[in-house]
């Protein structure tokens, strides 16, 4: 079987691409980042009144960290300064998710190439008997 050269496999540029994209990111934070206004514990405070003056913003980053969730609070210039971290995070799993497929469609691509035109072989069918 001849060996293609590996710039000439089917979704080559594809993968390239893919590749070339994700070596352009920089840095990544997994998890989420919520930005929450609550109501606090006090009975008399202004965020228990109609309508209700909440406590915050709140900005809580929540990832999983050896099978535990951790959040930590940031303030709105760490929020600001990380944000494109988070960002890079949810776009890398876009484009590892997108190289895995065009790997795929590669190797489908390669293995219908691969296969023999004569008849395949035939399907051998069993049936089983009747037990008694």
């Amino acid at each position: 079987m001849p060996q293609l050269d590996p710039d000439n496999r089917p979704w080559a540029a594809t993968r390239r691409g893919l590749a070339t994209q994700l070596s352009d990111i920089d840095g990544v934070l997994p998890g989420s980042v919520v930005v929450r206004h609550m109501r606090c514990g006090k009975p008399a405070c202004a965020c228990k009144a109609e309508p209700p003056a909440l406590h915050g913003p709140y900005i809580q980053w929540t990832r999983t960290m050896n099978g535990k969730t951790v959040t930590r609070y940031l303030n709105e210039e760490q929020l600001a300064r990380y944000q494109p971290w988070f960002d890079n995070a949810r776009r890398m799993e876009e484009l590892l998710a997108k190289l895995q497929i065009a790997s795929v469609h590669a190797i489908e691509s390669e293995h219908r190439r691969d296969r023999p035109t004569k008849d395949p072989k035939p399907t051998r069918h069993t049936t089983r008997s009747k037990r008694s």
